[in-house]
C-alpha cells in the first residue's frame, strides 16, 4: 500500500498514468476516498501522471486527533508532493478538496500550474449547518449519514438508475472514520477564503452542478467572479459531478489543461 508518513500522519495515495507526464493531483470530498475519482481516472491517465490520495481522517489515511484546519490539510498534500519529489502540479479538488486546492493556490503558488475547482466554494455552508452535522455524527455514527448523503451527491434519476453504484458509494461513506469526518466538518465550518482567492494567479476552471444542493451554481458563479483568471462550467449533475458525468467532467478538465499548456508553451 503506497503511503507517505511522518510522525503525525500516514497518507495513503495512488500514482498512475503517464510516468513522464505532468502531474494532476485529485483531492477528494468530505466523506469519500480516492476511489471517488475511479470513473475519470482512466480518462485522465492517458495524458497525465495521476496522483490520488485520501485526505486525513478518510479512507486508508490515518486519523490524527482533531481539530483540523484548512492549512493543515493543504500542508498534508504539500508533504505528500515533497515526499514524491513533485515540485509543481495541476490540482483538481472537489468540495472540501476544492478548498484544499484554493489554499495551496493562495499560500503556495509556486507549486501550482492550473486549478480545477469542482462543486466547491470559497465558503461552503455556514457554521450552524456544520455544527449540526458534527453533532449528528458524534451521536449516531456514519451509517445514517451515509444513506442521507446519497440524495445530495447524486440526482434522483442517477440514484434510481444505478443501485449497485449507490450501495458502493454508501459503503464508502459509512466506512469513513467518524472522528475524521467530524474533524473535517470542523474545517468546513471554520474556513472562509472569500477575501483571499482573488490573490490566486493560476488559471482556474470552476465546475458546478446544476442540481447540487451542497454547493449550488450560485456558489460556483460567485467563486468564478472572485478569481482573477477563471472559466466557468455547469454540468447536469448534483454534487459528485466527477462520478455522475465522468466523460463530461474529464473532457472539460483535459481541454482546460491542454489549453493552458499550449498558451504557456
Amino acid at each position: 500500500m503506497p503511503k507517505a508518513e511522518n510522525e503525525d500522519l500516514r497518507i495513503h495515495y495512488e500514482l498512475s498514468g503517464r510516468g513522464g507526464g505532468k502531474t494532476l493531483v485529485l483531492s477528494n470530498s468530505l466523506g469519500s476516498n480516492l476511489h471517488m475519482w475511479d470513473r475519470i481516472a482512466p480518462l485522465c491517465e492517458r495524458n497525465y501522471r495521476l496522483l490520488r490520495y485520501d485526505t486525513r481522517g478518510h479512507g486508508l489515511s490515518s486519523t490524527p486527533p482533531g481539530p483540523y484546519t484548512i492549512a493543515q490539510l493543504a500542508g498534508d498534500l504539500l508533504f505528500l508532493l515533497d515526499n514524491l519529489g513533485i515540485e509543481r502540479a495541476h490540482f483538481c479538488g472537489l468540495s472540501l478538496g476544492g478548498l484544499v486546492a484554493m489554499q495551496i493556490g493562495i499560500h503556495a503558488p509556486e507549486r501550482v500550474d492550473q486549478l480545477i475547482l469542482a462543486n466547491t466554494a470559497a465558503r461552503i455552508g455556514n457554521r450552524e449547518m456544520w455544527e449540526q452535522r458534527i453533532a449528528a455524527v458524534e451521536s449516531s455514527g456514519m451509517a445514517p449519514l451515509a444513506t442521507a448523503v446519497l440524495g445530495r451527491w447524486f440526482t434522483p434519476s442517477y440514484c434510481s438508475g444505478n443501485p449497485q453504484e449507490m450501495e458502493m458509494i454508501r459503503e464508502m461513506i459509512a466506512a469513513t472514520s467518524g472522528m475524521g469526518y467530524a474533524a473535517c466538518c470542523g474545517v468546513l465550518r471554520d474556513t472562509d477564503l472569500r477575501n483571499e482567492v482573488a490573490s490566486i494567479d493560476a488559471r482556474c476552471l470552476v465546475i458546478a452542478g446544476s442540481h447540487d444542493p451542497a454547493t449550488p451554481p450560485s456558489d460556483g458563479r460567485s467563486l468564478h467572479s472572485l478569481l482573477r483568471d477563471a472559466e466557468y462550467l455547469e454540468l447536469d449533475t448534483s454534487h459528485l459531478s466527477a462520478w455522475e458525468r465522468p466523460m463530461d467532467f474529464a473532457g472539460a478538465v483535459l481541454a482546460f489543461l491542454e489549453k493552458g499548456e499550449r498558451h504557456n508553451g
